[in-house]
């Protein structure tokens, strides 16, 4: 079992001190990753289905990242997630290609479709189609970190004869994580992703996640380069030792630990603990 880190960007960690002393601590315990939130805008005054206030802090996750890896040496740097199509594509490779560079290639690039609507509204970024749009991205971000002479033809997005410098250190490309349970995320993740993320998913929600993602693996083609799905889940509350068996057994390979510290003393607590207790006798 590995251990992931979820919010480096967010709350306290919204701070570069905070954020500098808490993914020290992490690769100190034992923890192999953090991971990062993503909402551009969230409504305000909040309602369903906004997951956070309206004041709550969140940085950009590439430039959260690319600090975090300037203060580490061997956490992963994971997005978890990126709403990709509320993004311009080949804007966002040359982002996470220079986190994978700068981090000298420890970028996991996770990503979804997204569900706010008035997110969507704000960034003037089309709704109804954004799941068409977020697999075609992915194929453009694909083809430029991959391709020696970088092309694609798509419905939203399209070019050729161009070059985007320098490509990424993982070879073929950064692990992409594509997270959501709908059945678009799990036939997403089974087509293009080399792992799929869950978020606040209990044993028997994961369980029912993963029977949809093995029939989605027989039902869609999958590219036998993109190896095993590596499957990884925040679980919604605390976590024991027992519990993270119980995830273990079901087939997860990642669990990521929600930080429920306010500030800096509680969270560095948190992760101390979570090492001793859970990474050092599991992972």
């Amino acid at each position: 079992m590995k251990f992931g880190l979820y919010g480096i960007n967010t709350g306290a960690c919204s701070e570069p001190d905070v954020s500098t002393r808490v993914a020290k601590t992490a690769e100190a315990s034992g923890f192999d990753s953090v991971w990062t939130a993503e909402h551009v805008v969230l409504p305000d005054p909040q309602a369903p289905p906004s997951p956070a206030p309206p004041h709550m802090k969140l940085l950009d996750p590439a430039v959260a990242l690319a600090f975090i890896a300037a203060h580490t040496t061997k956490l992963l740097l994971a997005t978890g997630i990126i709403i990709l199509p509320q993004r311009n594509p080949v804007v966002l490779a040359k982002e996470l290609a220079s986190v994978d560079r700068l981090s000298k290639g420890r970028l996991i690039f996770g990503l979804g479709a997204g569900y706010l609507k008035p997110e969507f509204q704000a960034l003037g970024a089309p709704f109804a189609d954004r799941g068409k749009r977020t697999d075609e991205y992915i194929e453009a971000i694909v083809a430029l970190w991959t391709q020696e002479k970088p092309e694609y033809k798509g419905e939203y997005v399209a070019f050729g004869g161009i070059q985007a410098q320098p490509r990424p250190v993982q070879q073929p490309h950064p692990p992409i994580v594509v997270g959501g349970m709908s059945p678009s995320a799990l036939r997403r993740a089974a087509r293009y992703g080399n792992g799929w993320y869950g978020f606040a998913l209990d044993l028997k929600a994961t369980e029912h996640a993963i029977e949809g993602l093995r029939a989605a693996e027989q039902r869609f083609d999958r590219a036998s380069g993109l190896g095993r799905l590596e499957l990884t889940i925040t679980p919604p509350g605390p976590v024991d030792a027992d519990t993270a068996r119980r995830y273990a057994a079901l087939g997860i390979d990642r669990l990521v630990l929600l930080n429920p510290g306010r500030n800096e003393g509680d969270q560095v607590a948190f992760v101390e603990k979570a090492g001793r207790e859970l990474v050092a006798p599991l992972a």
